[in-house]
């Protein structure tokens, strides 16, 4: 038997327990405690009562009306017990304590705790407590000992059935919270990836395409060199879309697996394919620098990092002639470093809504200082700007 099978066949034994149980308090309503016949009293006020706790405890919820809320179901019934209790004090008239109102009661109880809003939770609850506690009282005031045993016995039931109540009420609160953090750091993951890849692309694209532009009416015959860089920028511009709208539809590890990361080879690749016309890029890489010996994590930051720092010398510095991108790996502290350093003056004739919104530094920080490194961003002592990342190597 599975387990979907074992809760219903547990949730059916339930639903049974608590109609038999309702069943019991409509043959003893009215009686004299001799016989099961109603003989000393009227049956349709428990009829009534037990008839709307079981509408409210067991109505599908599928099929509820929208008035039908939780505050609705758990106060409602206790209201009605309620007024029966005080309608059995007022004429004297004794009514016989079945279980089934019991049960109906704290299960009213329980959907108050667990599913009422926080502050109905209080009163709803409230409410079933009350009129659970002041059941053994029917038709006769006296507090006698038997009557406060009762009401002993009802006060740990009530206990025990809010407490455990409360109990997956947080735990329904902590999945909530652990969802939410879950997707909102997805959605960060993702947007980081469209930033990273997808801007990086686009914005080659766009500096490619300018200089297209110009030399179509000067070097026309150069210009298949300059497409081809277009080409393959757009073509990994689709690809990079591809592989973060795959992480979008699907979770798991093969969600993670297709998303776009990148490591020290693909820098080498990233710096390759940098330059326009007119632009040296030069790539210093420390020998004693083996991808092998670094996590992964750090070789897919420290690809963002020249990365991102590229892409901002397109937005912001195309007029830089001379980019250094330095790894380096200091054997003293055993830490990477990774640079990136240009020559430019600011000069650039992108669109203002190609520019960026300053996102880019903000998310990459947040990266490297996620790894216990450190990110420095700034003004060369001459002209230029550099961006220097330092992380832990992680060999020691």
């Amino acid at each position: 038997m599975n387990s979907v099978s074992a809760q219903g066949c547990v949730r059916g034994l339930a639903v049974g327990v608590l109609v038999a149980a309702c069943v019991v308090d409509v043959l003893f309503a009215g009686s004299d405690g001799t016989s099961i016949l109603p003989t000393a009293g009227p049956v349709w006020p428990t009829l009534a009562v037990v008839l709307v706790g079981l509408a409210a405890v067991l109505w599908p919820a599928g099929r509820r009306p929208k008035w039908l809320t939780p505050q609705v179901r758990t106060a409602v019934p206790a209201l009605a017990s309620a007024l029966l209790t005080a309608a059995s004090l007022l004429v004297r008239g004794e009514v016989m304590l079945g279980p089934g109102e019991i049960l109906t009661l704290l299960c009213l109880l329980f959907i108050a705790v667990r599913h009422c809003p926080p502050r109905w939770a209080v009163v709803c609850g409230t409410l079933d407590a009350g009129a659970l506690l002041i059941l053994p009282v029917r038709g006769d005031a006296a507090l006698s000992s038997e009557v406060q045993g009762m009401q002993v016995i009802g006060l740990l039931l009530i206990g025990l059935v809010a407490g455990f109540a409360g109990y997956l009420r947080s735990l329904d609160y902590r999945r909530t919270v652990a969802v939410s953090d879950t997707r909102r750091s997805e959605r960060l993951a993702i947007a980081a990836d469209l930033h990273d890849f997808v801007a990086h692309h686009v914005t080659g694209i766009l500096v490619q395409t300018q200089v297209a532009r110009m030399m179509a009416t000067t070097q026309p015959q150069d210009l298949d060199p300059v497409l081809a860089g277009i080409e393959r920028a757009a073509t990994e511009a689709l690809a990079s879309m591809r592989r973060t709208v795959g992480v979008l539809r699907d979770t798991g590890a093969e969600a993670a697996d297709r998303r776009p990361v990148g490591d020290l080879a693909g820098i080498t690749e990233l710096v390759e394919g940098f330059a326009t016309p007119g632009q040296q890029v030069a790539l210093h890489r420390d020998p004693a620098l083996s991808p092998d010996a670094l996590p992964h994590e750090v070789q897919a930051a420290a690809f963002r990092v020249v990365q991102e720092a590229l892409t901002n010398i397109r937005r912001h510095a195309a007029d830089a002639t001379h980019i250094e991108v330095r790894l380096r790996y200091d054997t003293d502290t055993d830490r990477l470093v990774v640079s990136v350093a240009d020559d430019g003056r600011g000069g650039t004739q992108l669109p203002a809504a190609a520019h960026g919104g300053g996102f880019g530094l903000v998310g990459l920080k947040e990266r490297v200082t996620a790894l216990g490194g450190e990110l420095e961003a700034g003004p060369r002592g001459g002209v230029g700007w550099e961006v220097r990342a330092v992380f832990s190597a992680g060999r020691s």
